[in-house]
């Protein structure tokens, strides 16, 4: 039987092929010969079986397609994308064990939808599924708060629902950045200082009326000059993207107009990629994206980390087959 892997993702329809990260790596699976298979969360369900029907113990499942994927190639430094550039197959109801790996990369919110897919995940890896990234640290690695795991190689950060805590937080530093803890691609991000005017009513705002933590970090000049966004393929630092803000922005994220340029890496970067990679292969966390700004720590992109397409365009490097390679078959 052909080895298959599953992405449980949004619906295929609604994804840039051209950008999307989870398009890079089914085409790596199937350049690799195994089969791609696509479901969403709400395709995931669990049985408990009863004894004598026949479902040979299978207790978690999926409604999944199977997804053949046109050719998207490189050309004139952008990405040719044919149309249709996917077909889908007939809709089967397979057990999750059927496959050699199951990717979890629906995007956020993590919401109450978001969550139940992880526990039916559980159980699945708990029969010996593969499931990437696993999903009890999904759960556990909020992509704001876990990188304060390492606050040592961040920029001085709090994170309080307390306005009083927050303002004072602005008053000793000055220029801040606020956070939404369940934010994505620099939504809701907001630069502030302690002489901006109604800052009390601001921090009302986003922390709901104060029922809500938020992050709140010191503005790091250096933005400037870029936010890296580095991918971690079972720990190792396989490549990265510089993504520098525009437009008078001082968020540099892609979805919100930030240039992507070609970039190596630090010194002083390959130490923080270098301290994450234990946590990070203990904890099963095999495909990461990692934000660094200034050489400190930013966040820690552990639900649908992006950044391969940037990658192999801009530095010619086929990061999503490397990926597929470190799985092991």
């Amino acid at each position: 039987m052909i080895s298959s892997q599953l992405f449980v993702i949004d619906p295929i329809a609604r994804l840039n092929p051209a950008k999307d990260s989870s398009v890079a790596l089914m085409q790596a699976v199937q350049r690799a010969g195994q089969a791609v298979w696509v479901c969403t969360p709400a395709d995931l369900s669990a049985v408990a079986p009863l004894a004598g029907e026949g479902r040979g113990g299978h207790d978690t499942w999926a409604l999944a397609q199977p997804v053949q994927l046109g050719a998207i190639a490189l050309e004139a430094g952008a990405w040719q994308v044919p149309d249709p550039w996917f077909a889908l197959g007939e809709v089967r109801l397979l057990p999750l064990e059927h496959f050699q790996v199951v990717w979890m990369r629906k995007d956020p919110p993590v919401d109450e939808a978001y969550l139940y897919a992880t526990h039916l995940l559980d159980i699945a890896e708990r029969r010996g599924v593969r499931v990437l990234n696993r999903p009890s640290s999904l759960r556990a690695w909020n992509e704001k708060l876990s990188s304060l795991r390492f606050s040592h190689l961040m920029a001085p950060s709090m994170v309080s629902s307390r306005v009083e805590q927050l303002a004072g937080f602005a008053r000793e530093h000055g220029e801040v950045v606020l956070k939404p803890l369940g934010g994505r691609a620099g939504q809701g991000v907001v630069f502030a200082s302690a002489a901006t005017p109604g800052l009390r009513a601001l921090l009302e705002l986003v922390t709901a009326q104060q029922q809500l933590p938020v992050m709140v970090q010191a503005f790091l000049p250096g933005v400037s000059a870029g936010d890296k966004r580095i991918l971690l393929v079972d720990g190792e630092p396989l490549g990265a993207v510089n993504r520098v803000p525009t437009g008078g922005e001082f968020r540099s994220n892609l979805a919100v107009g930030g240039a992507p340029e070609a970039t190596g890496l630090s010194e002083a970067e390959l130490c923080i990629c270098a301290e994450l990679a234990p946590a990070l292969r203990e904890e099963g966390l095999f495909f990461v994206g990692i934000d660094v700004i200034d050489g400190r720590l930013s966040e820690i992109n552990v639900t649908s980390p992006t950044g391969v397409r940037e990658v192999e365009r801009l530095g010619g490097l086929a990061l999503a087959d490397l990926t597929i390679e470190r799985l092991g078959f």
